[in-house]
């Protein structure tokens, strides 16, 4: 298992990154890009994992349940 982390400057820094990514990888991003437009809509249906970073309680619930079901489905 591992974690890459990406720091992008632009929108279309996440063309590269989804070309850089393994295969069976569990993406996490900020609820805020939900709300860009396309960017947003595409992001949801390739299945992102939504964190709340304004609301950490939540943010550490989601993250942990993430991290259980990658550990029983054997996920990166």
């Amino acid at each position: 298992p591992f974690v890459i982390v990406c720091n992008h400057q632009a929108s279309l820094d996440l063309l590269g990154m989804v070309e850089v990514i393994p295969e069976r990888c569990v993406p996490i991003a900020k609820r805020e890009l939900l709300y860009l437009g396309t960017v947003g809509w595409a992001c949801w249906l390739s299945g992102i994992i939504f964190i709340d970073r304004h609301r950490r309680d939540a943010a550490i619930e989601v993250i942990s349940h993430t991290a259980s079901t990658m550990r029983r489905e054997n996920v990166r």
